[in-house]
This record gives structure tokens, C-alpha cells and sequence, in this order.
């Protein structure tokens, strides 16, 4: 197995330098003709900028503006980092030890960078606040869901506490708020067929045989208001959500089922009143039971 070569530049702002690997052939002259083509949305000019200021590297140290072409070489470079609105919100520690880290995530906090979130990113935040540059996610939340977020700190246990989640072999309880609906029978399980199109915003039922479980159950309930307590089975995206919305009560605060609204990236005055509670499953390293439980409370609910 061939190793995974180690960045020769640090990590900045929590997050890693790109490694771009150049083909096994092509028409390039230089690295700089390549990079251009191969990043086309970043300026030529910026490109140049960074050559020049000695950004982008390789095992050997800057790569020189007027470098030649290698085929197979690999380089390195930290991309430029979008504007991004600071989430005004803590991330508060359940618990770590050697292998984990479990933390309440916010809700307005993306899990791991992607698209306009790259430092207000838990993944990122964490790294740099806590001093775990190796640290990686177990799995993922929405960026609106608030809750138990698990990561890892050695890059060793990574692919077993991952597997874990693939393989649902943890169970992940939750907790919404959402209308109360007298006539609505529950507990109900849920089932359908969930698909999320890539470039597409909201995921969608459709007809085929289900690929997506959820258990709704309702705890309690006052006025006109029902605190539920949801267990999913699987983990398709948006999958409380759409079961939710499809049994006709649509968690508050959800902007995006039944219909989708658009809400400015700033605005953090209605959050979704749903929380990510438990974790248990069976340790992959120790083999003990491992359950942790969530110290944040959804705001909406009276008391």
C-alpha cells in the first residue's frame, strides 16, 4: 500500500493545504499553464500572485513561476477563503478522551467545510480551538440541526468509528418540535425513498421501494405544540425532516419542508427546533457500551 505523502505546508486556519496531483500527460509547458487550466476559478492573475509569493509547493519547496511541467507531481497550496459570516454560537464539550470527542454542535454550525462555510465550520473550529489538528468527524449533522456531533482524534481509529456509523451500528435518538396534531396515530415508523440530486437544495420522496426509516414518536405535548422524540434507522439526507413534513407536521423553524425559503446566511433568529440527543453503540476499540447524551435544550418549548 503506498503511503499518503505529508503536507510540506502547515495547516492554516484549521484547515489542510490542498494536494493537487498533476496527470500522467498533457500539453503544458509549465505547472502554471497546467494550474490555470486545471483551476478555472481561480484568476490567472491570482495564480501568478501565488507563484511569486512562493504559496505553492512541492516536496522540494516553492514552485517557481516559470517551473516546467512534471507529469504525476504533486503540489500543494492553500486555497484563497471565502467571506463567511461568523455563527455567533458556542461548541460546547460532552465529552473526550484519547480516541473521541463528542460536542454539542449549534445549529447554524456546518459539520465539515463545503461550499461558503470552510472556517465557521465545527470541523475547523474545533481543530484550531482545541489544539487536534488531526481531527476528523465520525459522521455529520445539517448545518440547521443542533446536537451530539462525534469526532475523532487519531487518524488510526478513524476508519472504525466511521464504519460504525456506515454500517448503523449506532443509534441516534432525537428530538423535535413541531405542531400537535390530536388526530395524527403515533409512534408511526416512516418509510419511503429518499433522493437528493447533486446542485439540488432540497432532497425528495419518490416512488420506488423505501431506502429511508424513521420512528416518530410523540413525548408530550401542550397547547397546540408536540415534543417528539424521533429515532431514524437510516441516514438519508434531510430524512427527519421529509418524514416529518410528510405526516403533516413540518419541524418549526424549518425553512427549507414543505416549501423552501430562502433565509439570509445571517439571520440566526429562527432556528430548527430539532436536536440531535443521544448516541449509543458498542466501542469497536474497547467493546464497551458507549452512550452519550446531549446537555442542550431546543429553545421554543415552553419550560
Amino acid at each position: 500500500m503506498r503511503r499518503k505523502l505529508r503536507s510540506p505546508l502547515a495547516q492554516r486556519h484549521g484547515l489542510d493545504a490542498v494536494r493537487l496531483r498533476t496527470p500522467a500527460e498533457g500539453p503544458w509547458a509549465t505547472f502554471r499553464d497546467h494550474l490555470v487550466e486545471r483551476l478555472p476559478r481561480v484568476a490567472p492573475g491570482r495564480i501568478d500572485q501565488m507563484l511569486a509569493e512562493g504559496r505553492i509547493v512541492d516536496l522540494a519547496g516553492p514552485v517557481a513561476p516559470d517551473a516546467r511541467f512534471v507529469p504525476e507531481h504533486f503540489l500543494w497550496f492553500h486555497r484563497d477563503l471565502p467571506e463567511e459570516v461568523p455563527v455567533p454560537f458556542e461548541i460546547s464539550v460532552v465529552h473526550r478522551d484519547d480516541d473521541l470527542l463528542v460536542v454539542d454542535k449549534p445549529h447554524f454550525l456546518a459539520t465539515i467545510p463545503r461550499g461558503r462555510h470552510i472556517v465557521q465550520t465545527a470541523l475547523v473550529r474545533l481543530r484550531r480551538e482545541l489544539d487536534l489538528p488531526t481531527l476528523s468527524p465520525a459522521h455529520r449533522l445539517d448545518r440547521v440541526t443542533a446536537g451530539l456531533l462525534m469526532f475523532v482524534v487519531r487518524p488510526e481509529r478513524r476508519g472504525a468509528y466511521q464504519t460504525l456509523f456506515r454500517d448503523r451500528l449506532v443509534r441516534k435518538t432525537y428530538e423535535a418540535i413541531a405542531r400537535h396534531d390530536p388526530t395524527l396515530e403515533l409512534p408511526r415508523t416512516v418509510r419511503s425513498r429518499i433522493v437528493k440530486q447533486r446542485g439540488v437544495i432540497t432532497a425528495q420522496e419518490v416512488d420506488g421501494p423505501p431506502n429511508a426509516e424513521t420512528l416518530v414518536e410523540l413525548v408530550e405535548h401542550r397547547d397546540d405544540l408536540g415534543r417528539y422524540r424521533i429515532t431514524p434507522a437510516t441516514g438519508r439526507t434531510h430524512q427527519i425532516r421529509l418524514h416529518m413534513s410528510g405526516l403533516g407536521i413540518p419541524i418549526l423553524g424549518d425553512d427549507f419542508y414543505p416549501v423552501l425559503t430562502e433565509t439570509p446566511l445571517d439571520d440566526f433568529s429562527r432556528p430548527l427546533q430539532l436536536l440531535a440527543t443521544k448516541l449509543e453503540f458498542r466501542d469497536p476499540i474497547t467493546g464497551e457500551q458507549r452512550r452519550f447524551c446531549t446537555r442542550a435544550k431546543l429553545a421554543v418549548w415552553p419550560g
